[in-house]
């Protein structure tokens, strides 16, 4: 997933969000941000959001069903993961993945798992703390094999 296609796909779904949150044109823009013309212009598909309203959007409407579905039970570790491609520190601990991770590998107590909506990876330590996230496999499994080596 990429910054790009983040920013259409919270464009499209804005007008839901919205509706799903109970709010009027007028609050919604007041709330994200923008002017009303803007949203009504996103609304509208004549425009789409910038990325710091994209981040406004699935940081305040996180646990709307319609940001839920487009990026799993953690938006902001999808757009950490885009922003910063690719994450390597210790985060705040996670639920382990119970709901909306597929476990790819575990290995000495560390975990890699898949995300089923967003398809981004991450590591998590043997106290559910994310180590690493990222869109590339190839460079989430090569950081997997560093940690668990000689363990």
């Amino acid at each position: 997933m990429t910054r790009d296609e983040i920013i259409m796909q919270v464009s499209e779904k804005l007008r839901l969000i919205r509706t799903e949150a109970g709010y009027t044109q007028d609050k919604m823009a007041d709330i994200i941000g923008v002017s009303k013309k803007t949203l009504v212009q996103i609304e509208k598909g004549r425009v789409l959001a910038n990325w710091s309203t994209v981040v406004a959007i699935c940081a305040l409407f996180r646990e709307t069903e319609t940001v839920q579905f487009l990026f799993g039970n953690e938006p902001l570790e999808v757009l950490e993961t885009v922003a910063r491609e690719g994450i390597d520190y210790r985060k705040m601990k996670t639920l382990g993945g119970r709901i909306w991770w597929k476990a790819i590998s575990k290995k000495s107590g560390f975990i890699l798992q898949q995300n089923i909506l967003s398809k981004h990876f991450r590591i998590l330590d043997e106290r559910n703390y994310r180590i690493y996230s990222s869109f590339d496999e190839k460079m989430t499994k090569q950081r997997f094999k560093e940690l668990t080596k000689g363990l």
